[in-house]
């Protein structure tokens, strides 16, 4: 008597598809573990040397992606990070922390640490740069409602004017200020050419601001400006710049706001330390 499905005495359909699809199974979780390895690994010790992590986890082949724009038609992923850091272990063991050995904010250390991110602009849909300068897009402006910063002056963190306000950088996809351009030659710190403030690191003040808009009392003059307190004013002039005047990529977006979030705690020596 033939028994329904049976392929031998041992062996039956159903068995054999549970067979096929433990090794399916075992397959997925091998391939998911392999390509979750491709950012951050392999991993590194506190000198850089790599710590080996067998190939059999790590991917042989980086991850190639497509792209329409730009000078490369096509992206490796997870290229290695092979910068000298200016940096020193406090301690001689393994997890020490480390002190910056020269000037951190412009070493780029610390909270003033950026990844090396492409050197070309953020491409929009039809292939041109997102950010771009007012003086380039005619059809951007700012909100009647707003506060202009251009022609401002611009105030750094000890009280002293940096530059004034040149123009304004906006997001042509998001409908939004990025940043201000600061003309360095019109301040009190003897800077020259210009440099990119981002919105996030600056407050303007003007006399559109809520109370006058309530009270109908405007703010004194020497609190009409743009205001910054993560940077001095003499060291708006180590800014990073960008290559092109009306360009920025994204790599030089992420060194522009690492030198700012690092004047946070590297701009005066009383941020440094513990506060208590």
């Amino acid at each position: 008597m033939n028994e329904v499905g049976a392929i031998t005495g041992y062996i039956d359909v159903a068995q054999l598809v549970l067979y096929l699809f433990w090794i399916f199974f075992f397959g997925l979780v091998f391939y998911l573990q392999k390509e979750g390895r491709r950012e951050g690994f392999p991993l590194e010790e506190d000198d850089g040397t790599m710590i080996d992590q067998s190939w059999v986890w790590i991917p042989e082949k980086p991850k190639v992606f497509k792209v329409k724009y730009g000078p490369h038609k096509e992206i490796e992923s997870g290229p290695r990070d092979t910068r000298k850091l200016a940096l020193k272990k406090v301690f001689p063991w393994a997890g020490s922390p480390f002190e910056p050995t020269g000037d951190p904010m412009a070493d780029g250390v610390g909270p003033a640490s950026y990844a090396e991110r492409g050197d070309h602009p953020d491409w929009s849909v039809d292939g041109e740069a997102k950010i771009k300068p007012l003086r380039e897009t005619p059809d951007f402006f700012p909100a009647g409602e707003d506060n202009d910063p251009r022609g401002m002056k611009v105030f750094g963190a000890d009280g002293l004017v940096a530059g004034v306000v040149s123009d304004i950088w906006v997001d042509k996809g998001e409908y939004l200020g990025r940043y201000v351009e600061v003309d360095l030659s019109k301040g009190e710190a003897g800077g020259e050419g210009a440099v990119l403030l981002p919105f996030n690191f600056m407050r303007v003040k003007g006399p559109k601001n809520i109370f006058a808009t309530l009270t109908g009392i405007e703010p004194m003059e020497r609190d009409i400006g743009v205001h910054v307190d993560a940077i001095r004013a003499d060291q708006f002039s180590g800014v990073p710049k960008t290559k092109k005047p009306n360009e920025i990529t994204l790599r030089e977006e992420d060194m522009i706001m690492g030198y700012f979030g690092g004047g946070k705690l590297y701009a005066m020596p009383e941020r440094m330390g513990p506060l208590i």
